[in-house]
């Protein structure tokens, strides 16, 4: 009798604490509801997952080569689901919740961010817990890009292959630390999920689903953001879940007045299927019930005229890293770097500047120029820069000072 009050006073104090750490979660990584509250939308009894709409192309992926694959949709930006990608991995045994809740019990994962950007960790033990209890209106979702950095959970890593067709990942020439976050370990319960979006840098996505099942919807490019997104008025206190997205967004794109412009497609994801997202389509997803995947970002020969000048712009020390890696392993993708250049703004013409800068006789013809010029002149690209145009609005270009100067050094060759 005192072993089994004993034993109940222990599981009392477990559950205590474990619901004082995701306490602590919840209000680090969405404060807006601390007063507001998690569950009082009601949505774990009101919110309805739509009726089962697939519109999505599937192709077995054992009857399919990399060059097929190239061809028929990720040259051309068509989504797909891959079956068979993952017919051999160790995921399909480990990862389920109670594998997972044993071998990374006391391992954190992270499952948001704080408002300062910090991640916002859980232990899996209590994480898991929540997930089998929680009536929360969005729930917490395990997202996390550095499990693979970290000694304890990088076993993760021997469970799943890249599928071939995505091996040729463009950003591995950069250094690892370095790259942007590309790989995500991801977990979650009913409800959970990503908001509308489109994936960063212009890269391309692919996403294999181990255990449960995710509803998608993907909507072109072209779609502009004021359409896919939840109106002011809708989006409350979930402006960025994906049960606000199916709740209020979802009816108008099924609605006869959306847009022929911008035709949906939509997928229920299930155990064992790779989803190819292509650049720039928006997606959203959501899931049916207790799910854990792998997803990954990339850029390829396919993306890289998107991804090579969001990565100027965005990430400007990892460009020039990364040209300077490219140009060493993979020097024939040096005139599709130099072609999908961004264009820049040159200062307006004034009477101070000076066209003989470059003064002393040793200096080399492309001195003073970047060196992305330079090998775009090497390589026959015009590389040209926008100039405002005196005494009016409009702009003109014309070959950049760089590329000029070595276009006469070669003539003279």
């Amino acid at each position: 009798m005192e072993e089994r009050y004993e034993e109940r006073r222990e599981r009392g104090l477990k559950r205590k604490k474990a619901s004082s750490k995701v306490d602590d979660a919840k209000r680090s990584a969405r404060p807006e509801l601390n007063n507001f509250g998690w569950q009082t939308l009601g949505y774990a009894e009101k919110f309805k997952f739509p009726p089962i709409v697939d519109t999505i192309e599937r192709v077995d992926a054992t009857q399919l080569t990399v060059d097929q694959f190239r061809e028929k949709y990720e040259n051309p930006g068509v989504p797909c689901i891959l079956q068979n990608c993952a017919l051999n991995w160790q995921a399909n045994e480990k990862w389920t919740i109670e594998r997972l809740g044993r071998k990374y019990r006391n391992q954190k994962f992270k499952c948001g961010e704080d408002d300062d950007g910090y991640s916002v960790k859980m232990k899996m033990k209590y994480y898991i817990e929540y997930m089998q209890s929680n009536r929360d209106d969005s729930p917490l979702y395990i997202f996390d890009s550095s499990f693979g950095d970290r000694h304890k959970t990088k076993q993760l890593l021997e469970d799943f292959k890249v599928p071939p067709f995505f091996e040729d990942d463009l950003f591995r020439y950069a250094e690892y630390k370095k790259r942007p976050p590309h790989r995500w370990f991801v977990m979650g319960p009913s409800r959970s999920g990503t908001a509308i979006h489109i994936d960063p840098l212009g890269t391309s996505a692919w996403n294999t689903l181990i255990t449960g099942h995710k509803r998608w919807v993907l909507i072109p490019p072209s779609a502009p953001k004021p359409l896919v997104k939840p109106y002011k008025h809708e989006a409350g206190k979930h402006p960025d879940e994906a049960v606000t997205w199916f709740t209020y967004v979802y009816p108008r794109v099924k609605a006869s007045s959306w847009p022929a412009d911008y035709p949906i497609i939509e997928a229920r994801q299930c155990p064992g299927e790779t989803m190819f997202v292509p650049s720039g389509w928006w997606h959203v997803v959501i899931n049916e019930d207790f799910t854990a995947a792998i997803t990954q970002n990339f850029a390829s020969l396919a993306n890289l005229r998107s991804v090579w000048p969001k990565t100027v712009r965005g990430r400007p020390k990892l460009s020039k890293h990364w040209f300077k890696r490219l140009r060493a392993e993979r020097p024939e993708l040096l005139p599709i770097l130099a072609e999908s250049a961004p264009l820049r703004e040159s200062e307006e013409d004034s009477s101070d500047s000076s066209s003989s800068s470059s003064s002393s006789s040793s200096s080399s013809e492309g001195e003073g120029c970047s060196e992305m010029e330079e090998i775009a002149a090497r390589c026959g690209v015009s590389m040209r820069k926008k100039r405002r145009v005196m005494g009016g609005g409009s702009t003109a270009s014309s070959e950049s000072p760089c590329a000029s100067k070595i276009r006469k050094s070669e003539e003279r060759r």
